[in-house]
């Protein structure tokens, strides 16, 4: 099939299933990651660290640099579509039948079933970004990355002071930024 396709329907794919929004796109990702050359999943990590601090939605950031990535410009304008289409026609149609919806019992059972389900999808994810950003492939196995575990460890025992934890978010991640190219993790 056509790459441009299948783009396309991967990205159409994801916009239609990742309910929860942005990091709920990530297991989708790490799929294509491990089912296409368009990323790696060292790329991944590095693309969600760029689209999480930078303005708008984390799924649609990363959905534009795959697509841009896999087949330039065309390819970053295409994907993004792709993943916003399923979200704007699904919204157009909920919002027609939107008082009919609200107090459907089985909606509010779908809907009841769904969360648990966003929750694992996210967790997942969690779990695949720890190991991607806490350790490294070496000598055929996987090691510990100590300078990211440390910093790790330190920004998560200073999110815990009272002080720090109401420092503006975009504060955080332009120290991480700072500490990684001192350290150049």
């Amino acid at each position: 099939m056509n790459q441009a396709w299948v783009l396309m329907f991967e990205f159409f794919k994801t916009g239609l299933f990742a309910i929860g929004g942005g990091p709920a796109t990530i297991p989708f990702l790490m799929e294509m990651a491990e089912k296409y050359p368009w990323f790696t999943m060292q790329e991944l990590s590095d693309m969600i660290a760029i689209s999480e601090s930078t303005p708008g939605p984390i799924g649609l950031n990363m959905a534009t640099y795959a697509g841009f990535r896999t087949l330039g410009v065309f390819g970053g304008i295409l994907s993004t579509i792709a993943l916003v289409i399923p979200s704007i026609v699904i919204i157009i149609i909920i919002a027609k039948f939107l008082e009919g919806f609200q107090e459907n019992r089985i909606v509010k059972a779908v809907f009841a079933g769904i969360k648990p389900a966003v929750t694992a999808l996210i967790a997942s994810a969690v779990i695949q970004m720890i190991r991607v950003s806490l350790f490294r492939e070496a000598d055929g196995g996987t090691v510990p990355h100590i300078q990211s575990i440390v910093l790790c460890v330190v920004i998560f025992l200073l999110l815990q002071w009272k002080k720090t934890k109401k420092m503006h978010p975009a504060l955080w991640f332009l120290i991480a930024a700072v500490i990684g190219v001192v350290f150049q993790f």
